[in-house]
Parts: C-alpha cells; structure tokens; sequence
C-alpha cells in the first residue's frame, strides 16, 4: 500500500531488483526497523500475521482465500505461520515463471524445520536494518560509495554536523518511528525496545532469566565494536552469581541473532605476503547503536563527557550505515587484525572482487595515523592475489572529504551515502 508521506529506503532498488529476478522475496531485519512499510510500497495485497488472527487461521483451513488475491502479496511476519513457507514455494511454482508475486517479511529466524523446503531458486533473500544518517537527512549523500569505488570521488565541504548532533543520532537510531522525536522520548522508545527484546529472547529460547539476558545486553552496549568472547560474556551474565554458563550464553547470542539484534562483523582473510598469525575472531556489533548506549542508559551529555568510549558508538554507527550501502553493492563487511595489535576497521568487499579498506575515527585530529596505518596494511596485503584496493579512507566527523597527497581519502560520514 503505496504511503505518500514514505521516506525512501536505500533497500528500495535492491527490492525492486529482487521482485523482478524472483518469484518471492523474503525481508529480514529486526523489529521495527520498517520492513513492513518498505514492503507494502511494493504490495497490492496485505496480510499482518502479527494482529490478523482470522488471517493467520487460514494458513492452515484455507490457504487458497490468501492466494487468491492481487500481486505482488505482502505476508507480513510470516514466521507466526510457519506452514505459508511451503505454500508460497509450492504457488511461485505453479505461478513460474511469473515474477515478484510475494513478498515475506520476518524479525525472527525459524527455527531450522526439516519440513520446510529451502526455497532455494525460488525465493530471495533481503536484510533491512534501522535507517542510515542519510536515509534520516542528517547525511547529504554527496560522497557516495559506488562512486569511490568506480574511481569517481570528489571533493565536498564538511557537512556540518556537529559531534553533539552525532552524539544525539547515535542515542535516538535509525528507527523510523523515532524520525521526529526527541531525544529523551527517543531514550524511553529504546528501554522500551530492550525490554521486548529480553521477553522475545525468553519466548524464542524458553528460558526464564530475564536478568542474565538483560545483564548480556548490557554487556554488549560496553563492548560494541570489540571481539569479545563468549567466555567473557558469561562472566558479565552471570553477575554477582559467577559467570553464567557458557552453553546458555551461546544460546542467548544464537536468540539475538534470530531476532538480528546482533550482527556481527567477520575477520577478513586476504592472501598476505606476512607470515604474522591473524586473528580470526568477529568483531560484535548490535543492529543499531542506539541498543547499545540504550542497554548502557547513556545519553549524549555522557557520550560528550568520554569521548574515548563514545568512539566505540560512533565507529557502531559508521558500521550501520556503511552496511546499508554496502548492501545496495552485493557487498560485504570485514574487519582485519594481527597479533602484534595492528588493525583496520573495515574492509569492503564487493561481489566483483573490488575491495576497500577504512579506518574511522571520531576526531579528524587523528586522520594523519589513521591513513599511515592503512597504508602499512596495504604494505601486508598480496596485491597479486587480491588486487589493488579501489580506495582506502578514513571516516571521521568534523572534515571536508578530499583525498590526501597519500591517497588516502578523508570522509565525513555525513557526507556519506549509497
């Protein structure tokens, strides 16, 4: 159902792409990250499984009723309804070779059900996430990541968001409800958010310690952007009992990314002329940094007052956005690191093989070391296996975006878009 107030998605092209290659897309993303709203631009017919019971009924007595509507069909939160899986793969069938006929949205994994066809060649598979700055207008979008890697940057003026307006985006998100509110309504949306988070978790996992899954959230918010280990996740959980054991804590992060409130970033593997070990473990993010200052309870007047800790959140961001473009690119994020403490943040890697690397930084004070460590990784790499890297950049706050006499690229993240 087309909405004239919509504010446009970087996944609306990519949905597009999808209906047409596809006979069903399946939409994944955390609750309320405004899958349902993207999907029904695209639908001529909807089902709400979440408050429809009477629809959600027909699954099962008279599926035909459902289908027999007009195209493309949004099946929203089909995963309460487990048995439409089969239904749908078995009507793409018999629909082949028809195009874009449904659209599944979900903000859970199932369960893996032997019953349920793969889908393989019938569906495809879509990741939405909360709203980048330049979805929201708080980026201007004039340095664009397609064009850095198709060797077109140029040069803009520093966007003019201030580090406090940073400070407030990553404490209100990129939720669409939150596109209009302040930031103490914001902060009550987020403990809300959490909370619902904790009884989804317990209704997924069927345990019933809301206390240990509120204490690993918190945990979570204090160590976004490292490699924590489970082990040391299960201390934190565990509280003043001792550390939890670690199979549950396994089982709650294995929750959470059902819910795709945890989204890691993997260790990136080149070919590499060094023979320093590298370290293979993936660096834990949460879907959106306003979870993680949100579990902390800290607002932007603490975020200001450390700015060291406040750089964790701000790389969180970056994170976020720099997904949602990548995304857009069949592109996928990394992050690189030795044993002798040297690492990059991220690395891009597109589905053509073109690469980047970045280093982000909350203060353009420290661009200078930034670009000097990526070019000392760029030293470690074995180019003649992976290519020179399309560009490599430092994103940081309060700059103009130009490219160094080293080459290497300043990039304020409100200047940064698709």
């Amino acid at each position: 159902m087309m909405l004239a107030d919509y504010r446009p998605r970087v996944v609306d092209a990519e949905l597009a792409r999808r209906l047409s290659a596809a006979g069903a897309v399946v939409v994944e993303g955390p609750r309320a990250c405004g899958k349902t709203v993207t999907a029904g631009q695209v639908a001529r017919t909807e089902y709400q499984f979440d408050v429809d019971d009477s629809s959600r009924a027909l699954v099962s007595t008279a599926p035909e009723v459902l289908f027999d509507a007009p195209t493309p069909i949004l099946f929203d939160e089909w995963q309460l309804a487990p048995k439409l899986w089969n239904l749908v793969r078995r009507a793409v069938d018999d629909r082949s070779p028809q195009r874009g006929q449904f659209v599944l949205t979900g903000s859970a994994t199932p369960r893996d059900d032997v019953s349920r066809h793969p889908g393989a060649g019938r569906m495809a598979f879509m990741r939405m996430r909360p709203m980048s700055l330049f979805e929201t207008g708080h980026s201007s979008g004039q340095v664009s990541l397609r064009a850095l890697f198709d060797q077109e940057f140029r040069p803009v003026r520093d966007p003019g968001l201030t580090v406090p307006q940073l400070m407030e985006r990553i404490v209100v998100g990129g939720w669409p409800t939150l596109l209009d509110a302040d930031v103490p309504a914001a902060q009550q949306w987020v403990r809300d958010y959490l909370a619902t988070i904790v009884t989804d978790v317990q209704r997924l996992d069927g345990r019933r310690l809301p206390d240990q899954l509120r204490r690993l959230l918190v945990a979570l918010g204090r160590s976004v952007g490292t490699d924590v280990t489970t082990k040391a996740l299960a201390a934190d959980v565990g509280g003043s009992d001792g550390p939890a054991d670690r199979e549950t804590t396994s089982d709650y992060l294995a929750a959470l990314n059902r819910l795709m409130i945890v989204e890691d970033v993997p260790a990136w593997g080149p070919h590499m002329r060094s023979t320093t070990p590298l370290r293979k473990s993936a660096t834990r993010y949460l879907a959106d940094p306003s979870l993680g200052v949100g579990a902390l309870s800290v607002g932007p007047d603490q975020l200001l007052r450390d700015l060291n800790a406040a750089g964790f959140h701000f790389e969180a961001l970056v994170v976020r956005d720099l997904r949602i473009y990548t995304q857009l690119l069949d592109g996928t994020l990394a992050r690189w690191r030795d044993n002798n403490g040297h690492e990059v943040d991220i690395v891009i890697t597109l589905g053509d093989g073109r690469w980047a690397a970045l280093e982000v930084k909350m203060n353009p004070d420290d661009v200078d070391r930034a670009a000097d460590s990526l070019l000392r990784f760029v030293d470690k790499v074995d180019l003649t296996k992976t290519g020179a890297p399309a560009f490599l950049g430092v994103v940081t706050t309060r700059s103009a975006a130009y490219r160094r006499p080293d080459g290497v690229c300043c990039l304020p993240v409100a200047a940064l878009g698709p």
